[in-house]
């Protein structure tokens, strides 16, 4: 059930820093908001892929299955509930509003793992 997966966590630190410079530098209205969703999904199953032996399938679901959910949560506004003593983290966390753009995001994101794991997995010449 478990495991270490080098490459996979190489690729999980890699995007944990892309994701920590976009939200720390980057203030615009397109990879911010978008290319970060993008990227985050990807994050999360190369993280899942690090430590568990999971099918392609099954990992890409579940990370798609999380990242929807915590955008659908975005419409309870968590953030502002009274317990969370840091708004800002969880704000940066969870989100503030949710967006159809973003499961958009997350969806190509996935589509992008499973085409990647494919041709890992069988590698035909382009030509």
């Amino acid at each position: 059930m478990y495991t270490f997966k080098k490459n996979y966590f190489f690729v999980t630190v890699l995007l944990l820093l892309i994701e920590v410079f976009i939200a720390m530098f980057v203030r615009d209205r397109f990879i911010r908001p978008y290319a970060g969703d993008f990227l985050v999904v990807i994050l999360l199953y190369s993280f899942l892929k690090s430590f568990l032996k999971i099918s392609v399938l099954n990992a890409a679901f579940s990370v798609l299955l999380f990242a929807c959910l915590v955008e659908v949560l975005q419409i309870l506004n968590l953030a502002d509930l009274p317990w969370f003593e840091n708004r800002k983290l969880v704000l940066v966390v969870l989100g503030s509003h949710f967006e159809w753009l973003d499961m958009l995001a997350y969806s190509l994101g996935i589509i992008v793992i499973l085409g990647i794991e494919k041709f890992r997995k069988n590698p035909k010449p382009v030509f």
